[in-house]
């Protein structure tokens, strides 16, 4: 593999958890909105899937995101018979959001992103040396 293709590869991964982390950010943002009508719908959790893309050019697989999806989980419901956003039954629904299962997520896209820069590090690190080599 040659060094082009080891930083096409990584920024790929990178361009994709970038992604992800702007949807988990999304998500934590708006975990404690409500609906602004009785009985309507809160924010939905989104999930970011992604896809192994063969690149054509390099022979690698380079990872893409898939699509943004809505989560189906239930909303959370809450009784605040006063709350603007309740029915005629005085509930409210609340996002299906979880800011552990966010913040778990978020930690988990950070690492990813990391490893892709520590590969890009390597990558020029060994380039670095090889042209060291070649100039001695």
């Amino acid at each position: 593999m040659e060094f082009d293709d080891t930083l096409k590869i990584s920024a790929a991964a990178m361009t994709a958890q970038t992604t992800r982390l702007r949807v988990i950010a999304e998500n934590l943002a708006n975990a404690g909105s409500t609906a602004n009508t009785p009985g309507a719908d809160p924010y939905r959790r989104k999930l970011v899937t992604f896809r192994n893309m063969l690149d054509h050019e390099t022979g690698g697989k380079l990872v893409k995101v898939d699509r943004v999806v809505p989560d189906a989980s239930d909303f959370e419901i809450k009784f605040i018979p006063g709350h603007p956003a309740a029915d005629a039954n005085g509930y409210v629904r609340f996002p299906n959001v979880n800011p552990m299962i966010e913040m778990a997520d978020l930690k988990d896209a950070n690492r990813s992103y990391q490893a892709n820069v520590d590969v890009i590090d390597v990558a020029k690190s060994m380039l670095s040396r090889a042209i060291g080599l070649l100039q001695n």
